[in-house]
Order: structure tokens, then sequence, then C-alpha cells
């Protein structure tokens, strides 16, 4: 039987929340969206939220309320999905990559710094700053929101891995250290909606502009209109949106899950000290959560050390085929053939060449049993001693 690094959990219950949906006479944009969204704000501690159809979506929309546009940069991590970057480049703009720390794999707020002070002298200062919060952990906001008081830029959290997690005892998608906080709702992230995304804020400017922006920028508002209705059928398309709705089924998906959600955290924290505990004393690089963070543990990812990495190929070759599915998260975006062809991008950034090449994500997700836990942990340890003693073929 293999494990896979990934899964989602449904319930009958999930399942139940759908098909009454389905039987109603809203499965598109009704009611329940605006039920999600509430569950949403009020999780996060947020003053609103806008649910779309993807984490993509979400932070495509989230620059075009914050007025990214072309000669604007926006910058990331380049230890993250391409979504993170692309969303800057589907608004006429231009990406660059900041350095990961080495021990979080987080946005490293010391090379942030550095790359701050040297583009202010070339007067390339990004406009907006997306902090990716990897594996589940908050990246160091109050850092990071210190340097946008200092050097005038705004802030979107891709918290895409960490819906349910916190920061200085303030929940990820507060807002509290920025402007716009990003979530995915995938099938393998914490809670899931199929495919599904939201943004959070505390501005209502922004969130309604998000709001317009997912669903064509076509209003009903009489508000906004530039002249009186000409009767109740009536709209006016008054900036250029997208179809990045989420359906009513969906979100009865996401409503049903969020109740689950902190079963679902204290879970995967369950499975990380599991593997913690049992994995200390061997030679893998383990994960660490710092004292600020409260983790979603979205994955747990194993490195080798510094003198295995060459085996890397081999050591995942050998656990998949003992049924251990791992994968590699991620292959840093500047490595993408796309991104190679795009002037002014920073290539080869040490922690994340560093951290790409010797990174393995085993198993984790709800629902995996200490029983596979321990199957796991058995192989690791086998294919770590063939390390050891070069019997790795």
């Amino acid at each position: 039987m293999k494990i896979p690094y990934a899964r989602q959990k449904i319930s009958n219950e999930d399942i139940n929340q759908v098909k009454k949906i389905l039987s109603s006479d809203f499965l598109t944009q009704g009611p329940t969206v605006s039920k999600f969204e509430k569950k949403i704000k009020s999780l996060c501690g947020a003053s609103n939220a806008v649910a779309v159809n993807s984490a993509t979506s979400a932070l495509h929309i989230a620059c075009l309320a914050l007025d990214l546009g072309p000669k604007d940069w926006l910058w990331t991590s380049a230890n993250s999905f391409v979504s993170s970057a692309n969303s800057a480049l589907f608004c006429g703009a231009n990406v660059d990559f900041v350095d990961i720390d080495p021990i979080t794999y987080n946005m490293s707020v010391s090379s942030l710094s550095k790359k701050l002070l040297k583009a202010k002298k070339q007067r390339k200062l990004p406009k907006i700053l997306m902090p990716v919060h990897f594996a589940g952990q908050s990246c160091d906001m109050s850092e990071i929101y210190k340097l946008s008081k200092k050097y005038k830029f705004k802030i979107i959290e891709d918290a895409s891995h960490a819906l349910g997690a916190s920061y200085k005892k303030a929940k990820v998608g507060s807002c509290k250290y920025s402007d716009i906080t990003v979530f995915s709702f995938h099938a393998v992230k914490i809670i899931t909606t199929g495919e599904g995304g939201a943004a959070t804020t505390n501005s209502a400017k922004l969130a309604n502009k998000m709001m317009l922006l997912r669903s064509h920028g076509v209003t009903r508002d009489p508000q906004l209109m530039d002249q009186k209705p000409d009767g109740e059928w009536y709209y006016q398309q008054i900036l250029l949106g997208f179809n990045y709705r989420i359906t009513d089924f969906q979100a009865a998906l996401g409503i049903s899950q969020i109740k689950k959600l902190s079963e679902f955290i204290k879970n995967r924290n369950k499975i990380f000290n599991f593997y913690n505990k049992a994995l200390k004393n061997t030679k893998w690089v383990l994960p660490k959560i710092t004292k600020d963070n409260y983790s979603a543990n979205h994955l747990y990812v194993i490195r080798l050390p510094h003198q295995f990495i060459k085996k890397r190929k081999k050591v995942f070759e050998f656990l998949r085929k003992k049924g251990i599915i791992v994968n590699v998260l991620y292959i840093p975006i500047y490595k993408q053939p796309y991104y190679k062809n795009l002037k002014g991008i920073s290539k080869n950034l040490l922690n994340c060449e560093n951290y790409y090449n010797s990174s393995i994500s085993i198993p984790m997700y709800v629902g995996l049993s200490q029983k596979n836990q321990i199957k796991v942990i058995k192989v690791l340890k086998e294919v770590m001693n063939k390390c050891i003693e070069n019997n790795l073929n």
C-alpha cells in the first residue's frame, strides 16, 4: 500500500452539505458564498473576506486592488509555487525574488533588508511585497511590516499553506501586518473546496474592488453607476474584471470543513511532533517552528545533510519504490524556463539553492495513521543508513 505525501479528508457531513446545495435554487454565486466569507473573516479576525475560485485568482485580484501595473515591481519568495510570481506578471508588472531563511525556508528578513537598501539606491523599490508562509509557518511579519513603513511598499501575504496558523498570537489572515492575505482551498491544503481561494483584508475599499474584479467588474449598485438605472434588470461594467467566482456548493463544502479546522490543525501538529521525536537522532535535517509561530503544518519537509545532497535523486526513488510517495516542494521559480528569459530577476539565491537541492517532502495529512507514520520513519532510517554506508544503488 502506497502512502501519499498529501490528501484531502472528506466526511459524510461534508458530502451531505454539498448535496443540500445541489438540491437548492442556487448552484453558483449565491447566499452560501456570503456565509462562507463570514466564516473566513470570523476565523481570521479580519473585517472582510472575498472568496474566489482559486488562490491564484485571489493573488491576481489582490495585486490589482493595490493598483499593481506596468513598471511596478513585486517581490516574493522563490521558494513557492509559480502562482505567487505569476500574479505580478498578470498585471503587466515586474517580479523579483528574495532569498529564504535557511532555518524556516520563509523569506529572509536580512536578505530583504539588504535588497531594499540596494533597490532604494537604484530607485527600483517594490510596490508590493508578497511573503509566502511556507509549509504553514508564518514569515516574520512584524519585521517585514516595519520595513514596509520605512520603504513604503504594500504587503500581500501568500498564506496558501497557513489557514488556521497564528503568528505572535494573532491569526494568520487578520492582516495585522499586511494589506491583504490570501488562502488556498485546493484539495491538498488545510481545508478544501476542491479548487478555491479567498482574500482577507481590513480595508472595505480593497474588499469592494476585489469583489468587483472577481465578477467581470460588473455592479448592480446604483451608487457605483454613472447614470440612473434603466430598471431593476440594469447593471454596469465599471472595471475590467474576470470570472473568478466560487460556487455555492464549493462554499458549502468549505463551511463544513471550517468546522473541523481546529481538529485538523491539532492532528497535523501531532503528526509533526511524532516525526520530530522519532527522527531526532538521525542525520536527517528536520523542520523547525519558531517560538512566535503556531504552524498549520501543511508540509513536513526533511533535508539531506550536505555530504549526501548528491544522493537526493536516489533517495527519492528509493522512498517511492518502498511505497512512500514523497515530493519536492518547491523548485525555485527562477529556474522555470519562462522566468529564465525575464530580465532583472535574481537567480542562484544561495539559501534557495541549498534548500532545493537537499529537500524532500514526506507524507503529512489529516488522517495519516501512526502505523503509516512508523512505516515512513522506518524507511527514512533505512535509506539514511544506506547513504552513510555508501550502499544506495
